[in-house]
């Protein structure tokens, strides 16, 4: 089974240290997310991940080889309509264009775009437009590891809850692994199968809270309930710089949260 094992890893623009002593496991089918705030690396560490950035230290073993990367800009090619931007990896691992597009237009039907949709360019879209756009690219190729830097942050809560079921729907189709970065702590919770904490100056990772509940039972109440109960722990309050007074367990306390279905 293809996983993703990182270990001792450490790295530097510069002078500047922005990760130190970075581990982690995903293995197939498993949603890890990276919450903290700006600053601690979350980006430096999906780019590492991704073999856009060669690391200072420590080790990389990424056994996944269908990589896809959503980010929380677009990234359209503003020279090509939605159907062709969708299909773009498509064309270039050699599928023909009638199959391409083919796949391309049931995507784009799943993500709520329309014919007349995907014979326009980028400029012409919405921001939620382009947002479904990026999405269907990325699922396109069926990818068995799927990056996400932030692509929801920018979006309605209607639309971003519509993205959220349809991502859901393709990873538990597909047994994608997905490693996810966000300040959101709400949304680590409706799509994570853990979440990683992590703190900045440098960048380190300071404690992993695994989710017990199956994403089809994760309800609003679910969600809520659980986020809150995550914010009074010491390790997020840490790493979010709040107030340590009223958090409610420190940093590694092996504590059940059973009402809201997680481990602390």
């Amino acid at each position: 089974m293809s996983r993703l094992r990182i270990e001792g890893l450490t790295h530097r623009y510069g002078l500047t240290e922005v990760l130190s002593g970075v581990g982690l496991r995903l293995p197939a089918g498993q949603t890890l997310a990276l919450v903290g705030p700006s600053g601690c690396g979350k980006s430096t560490l999906l780019h590492l991940v991704a073999g856009l950035l060669v690391p200072s230290e420590g080790v990389i073993d990424n056994q996944f080889r269908n990589i896809a990367c959503m980010f929380q800009q677009a990234r359209l090619m503003p020279w090509k309509n939605a159907i062709d931007n969708i299909a773009l990896g498509l064309k270039a691992q050699g599928m023909a264009a009638p199959a391409r597009r083919a796949r391309a237009a049931g995507l784009a039907r799943a993500l709520g775009l329309d014919a007349d949709d995907l014979r326009k360019y980028p400029q012409e879209l919405s921001g939620g437009m382009q947002s479904r756009v990026a999405l269907g690219r990325a699922l396109a190729i069926e990818p068995d590891l799927l990056l996400l830097d932030e692509p929801f942050s920018a979006l309605d809560v209607g639309l971003k809850l519509t993205l959220y079921r349809h991502l859901r729907g393709e990873i538990d189709a597909r047994g994608t692994a997905v490693l996810m970065i966000t300040h959101d702590l709400m949304e680590a919770v409706r799509l994570a199968d853990r979440i990683v904490m992590m703190a900045p100056d440098p960048g380190r990772m300071v404690h992993e809270f695994p989710l017990q509940r199956a994403h089809a039972l994760r309800d609003d109440a679910w969600v809520y309930q659980t986020t809150g109960t995550l914010m009074q722990a010491r390790a997020v309050r840490l790493g979010f710089g709040l107030d340590e007074t009223s958090a409610s367990q420190p940093v590694g306390e092996a504590t059940t949260v059973r009402a809201a279905g997680c481990a602390t």
